[in-house]
C-alpha cells in the first residue's frame, strides 16, 4: 500500500508559525529572534514556544549571545531542518497537484 501524501506532511512544521519559521530560514539560513518576530508577526511568547517545538525537533538551531549588554538570540536552519523542510514542500505540493487534478467541482 502506497502512502498517502497526507502521511507525509511534518506535523512539528505544518503549524502556520513553525511554517513561517522554517520559510524564512530556509531562504535566509539565520535570523535573529526580533527579525523573525518582526517579519512573521508573532508574539515573543508565541514565537518562543514554537521555536523551541522546532528546536526539540533538530530542525533549528538556536544560539544565545550577547551583543555588547543586550541579549542576542539566533536561529540558524539545521541539515535535518533543511532536508525535512524540502520534504514538507514536496509533500504539499503533491497534495495541491492532486487536488488541481481533479478539477474544480
Amino acid at each position: 500500500m502506497t502512502a498517502s501524501p497526507f502521511d507525509q506532511i511534518d506535523e512539528i512544521i505544518h503549524g502556520r508559525l513553525r511554517l513561517g519559521v522554517m520559510t524564512y530560514l530556509a531562504h535566509a539560513e539565520v535570523a535573529d529572534f526580533t527579525e523573525l518576530k518582526t517579519a512573521l508577526g508573532a508574539t515573543q511568547g508565541n514565537l518562543s514556544i514554537h521555536l523551541r517545538k522546532l528546536e526539540d525537533a533538530g530542525y533549528v538551531a538556536i544560539e544565545k549571545s550577547f551583543m555588547g549588554r543586550k541579549p542576542l538570540t539566533r536561529v540558524r536552519i539545521t541539515r535535518k531542518g533543511s532536508k525535512a523542510f524540502a520534504r514538507y514542500v514536496e509533500a504539499m505540493a503533491s497534495l495541491l497537484g492532486k487536488a488541481g487534478e481533479d478539477g474544480p467541482g
